[in-house]
Order: C-alpha cells, then sequence, then structure tokens
C-alpha cells in the first residue's frame, strides 16, 4: 500500500509541475509591465480557453497532491 501512494504522489509531483510550467505569467516580459497599468484600470478579463483548464487541472492535481501525501505519512507509520 505504501509503495502504491509513493508512486502515485510522485507522478502527481511531476504532473503538477509540468502544469504549472505550461501556465503563462501575469506579466509577460516588458509588454505586461507596460500594459500592467491600464489593465489596472480597466480590468483584465480572467484567464480563458487553455489557461482556465490548467488552472483546474492545477487546483485538481494540488488537492490530490496533499491527500497523497497525508496519506503516504499515515500509512508510512
Amino acid at each position: 500500500m505504501h509503495t502504491l501512494l509513493v508512486t502515485l504522489l510522485v507522478i502527481v509531483s511531476i504532473a503538477l509541475i509540468v502544469v504549472v510550467l505550461l501556465q503563462s505569467g501575469k506579466s509577460a516580459g516588458l509588454s505586461g509591465a507596460i500594459s500592467g497599468g491600464a489593465e489596472q484600470l480597466f480590468g483584465k478579463q480572467k484567464a480563458r480557453g487553455i489557461d482556465l483548464v490548467l488552472h483546474r487541472v492545477t487546483v485538481v492535481l494540488a488537492v490530490l497532491f496533499f491527500v497523497l501525501t497525508i496519506a503516504v505519512s499515515y500509512f508510512g507509520l
């Protein structure tokens, strides 16, 4: 049981790292710094399309990561 949980934890950890790295940053370099004031003034639409999917997958993987970490800790005793 412990080996299965550790294996799942490693897979989820790698998937979480990959999904976080695939997400776009809040400000994309110099253009983000220049347009940042306009976004503050006029507002910015939330993530659309693939960004929304990546955000939801990140949340699911993060919750799964914490649950698996607690399970490994519990069953590892």
